[in-house]
């Protein structure tokens, strides 16, 4: 089992910054791809980004690819989420995930295990 417990999410006005961080538990935690996700209210839960087991390779979504950055820090046993220029349309419930099948999954199927969400909420 591995859980994970994510941080950071807040109120910020549209143009700020807010980071995320997941921190996880349990199993070794540089055994596992780990991925961002994100659900708005009235809408699916959508991928936002990726990064391997070492931090050297990530995947983002097209959306967030040029001002959002994924990395982690397994001595630390955290994955985290730089969140650049936010907008209104980033206000969701993040959450991260982690997946014992690999990485670079934007498929929610393929991760084994989620935190429970942080709130972000962009005013305009």
């Amino acid at each position: 089992q591995v859980q994970l417990v994510e941080s950071g999410g807040g109120l910020v006005q549209a143009g700020g910054s807010l980071r995320l961080s997941c921190t996880a538990s349990g199993r070794t935690f540089s055994n596992y791809g780990m991925g961002w996700f994100r659900q708005a209210p009235g809408k699916e839960r959508e991928f936002v980004a990726a990064i391997n087991w070492s931090g050297g390779s990530t995947y983002s979504a097209n959306s967030v690819k040029a001002r959002f950055t994924i990395s982690r820090d397994n001595a630390k046993n955290t994955v985290y989420l730089q969140m650049n220029s936010l907008k209104p349309e980033d206000t969701a419930v993040y959450y991260c995930a982690a997946s014992s099948r690999g990485w670079g999954f934007s498929d929610q199927n393929q991760y084994n295990y989620w935190g429970q969400g942080t709130q972000v909420t962009v005013s305009s």
